[in-house]
């Protein structure tokens, strides 16, 4: 078995609110600013995406 756990973390939604919001100020990737605070580059990038969703931004994927 390996070192990483099977359970994923959660994480709060003003913590998501501000990992978005520094994503889109900081002028970094979502890998970098990911490394930065210590999360996935791909939950990074769900949640950007989620909030583009959320603000009427995104479409809807079926």
């Amino acid at each position: 078995m390996g070192s990483k756990s099977n359970r994923s973390r959660r994480y709060t939604e003003e913590f998501k609110r501000d990992a978005v919001a520094l994503v889109r100020s900081s002028g970094k990737t979502v890998t970098e600013v990911a490394r930065q605070i210590g999360v996935s580059a791909e939950g990074l990038r769900n949640w950007v995406k989620q909030d583009t969703i959320d603000r009427g931004q995104g479409r809807r994927e079926s």
